[in-house]
């Protein structure tokens, strides 16, 4: 028994340690691109603000989607800014889910979709809104985290800006909505 003890602890330890760098090499690879930074275009619209909890509610580990990077920022007093969202018709709560972005989605859906990190499995993108983003509302901007959508296909990290609203049917208005429709080129 005495020999059994320290044979099978090696083992255990050698099986920890050889599973630890991957992991880290993992996380070095997935290095966060573009900027935290607002638009210059709206970035008079905004002001920085301190909410760690939700910062951290935006962040994702690599391959699981959300940000890579972010920064919180409140909208002033008075201002307007349109945000859009591509959504899920077969699922109507998702109008107003939690990932916006200052651009109007344009282009090939499967662009958008590696742009945003937005696997299929996710939504099939056939919706959109456009809102204006009320005064003083918490966002959380920064670039979208890598997400494996499958063993077949991962997005990698995007320098695309992505904005976080923890409650957007709150915190938008003014909304109008669109229909996806087919168009082949």
């Amino acid at each position: 028994m005495k020999r059994i003890l320290p044979g099978l602890f090696l083992f255990a330890l050698y099986g920890c340690s050889s599973s630890a760098p991957v992991d880290v090499a993992r996380v070095t690879e997935q290095g966060c691109i573009g900027s935290a930074e607002l638009p210059q275009n709206i970035a008079s619209q905004f002001e920085v603000a301190e909410d760690m909890q939700l910062l951290n509610e935006a962040l994702g580990e690599p391959e699981k989607g959300k940000l890579c990077q972010g920064q919180v920022y409140k909208s002033k007093k008075d201002t307007q800014v349109m945000i859009f969202r591509a959504w899920n018709s077969t699922n109507p709560n998702s109008q107003y889910g939690n990932w916006w972005a200052f651009n109007q989605p344009a282009g090939p859906i499967s662009a958008y979709r590696s742009d945003y990190e937005i696997c299929y499995q996710w939504s099939p993108l056939d919706k959109m809104v456009a809102c204006t983003l009320k005064p003083e509302t918490k966002v959380v901007v920064g670039n979208g985290q890598s997400a494996r959508c499958s063993e077949y296909l991962t997005y990698p990290v995007s320098e695309k800006q992505q904005i976080y609203i923890v409650d957007a049917v709150d915190s938008v208005e003014n909304c109008t909505f669109y229909e996806g429709v087919m168009s082949w080129q």
